[in-house]
């Protein structure tokens, strides 16, 4: 056979191979597609190794954030691990460093015993700080159902859930797969 029909063969069969190829990622592609279309969910890894006597509130806020937002996810991190979210229970009033927090960055909870000691609930607390690090303000004064109304909410509220807006806002900031905002490494003290 000459090699000019040696060369069409070729071409004519691998055009075969890469249409058929074409034809079965195109019957794939929209299940393909929605997998790539939703975005990892951004883990965050905080240290509370430093939180005596707070794990249970601390352990009971991160597993209210993961329940209720998808595109980023609180884990423990192993000792001596690097952390994005630093906690530690100090005796003035809870405070925390405004994020949203990126990974390999690094922000600081301090989970104050006066609030406590005049009544706030621990793990609305816990919860209300993370809050910050994700990126979250407060909104004093607020009703109870708002967990970053804080302690404006008074001592009876013990909601340590967030409403729609502030799942919706944190959503938002870690929709990209990274924090959208930049820290701003300010201190919200949650002072009354």
């Amino acid at each position: 056979m000459p090699l000019g029909i040696w060369l069409k063969a070729g071409t004519s069969a691998t055009a075969l191979v890469l249409a058929m190829a074409g034809a079965a990622t195109a019957a794939t592609g929209p299940a393909s597609a929605s997998s790539t279309a939703q975005v990892a969910a951004v883990t965050l890894r905080y240290d509370d190794s430093r939180a005596a006597g707070w794990e249970a509130a601390i352990a009971a806020g991160v597993a209210s954030w993961n329940a209720n937002v998808s595109n980023v996810r609180l884990v423990e991190a192993a000792p001596g691990a690097a952390a994005e979210i630093v906690i530690v229970a100090t005796t003035g009033w809870p405070q925390a460093t405004l994020g949203p927090v990126r990974p390999g960055r690094q922000v600081r909870v301090e989970l104050g015993s006066q609030a406590v000691n005049q009544g706030y609930n621990k793990t609305r607390i816990a919860a209300h700080e993370l809050g910050h690090s994700l990126g979250l303000p407060d909104t004093k004064p607020g009703p109870c159902s708002q967990l970053m109304s804080g302690s404006s909410a008074g001592t009876a509220c013990t909601n340590a859930t967030p409403n729609a807006a502030e799942r919706s806002r944190v959503q938002s900031a870690y929709a990209s797969g990274t924090a959208a905002l930049a820290p701003n490494n300010r201190a919200l003290i949650d002072a009354p």
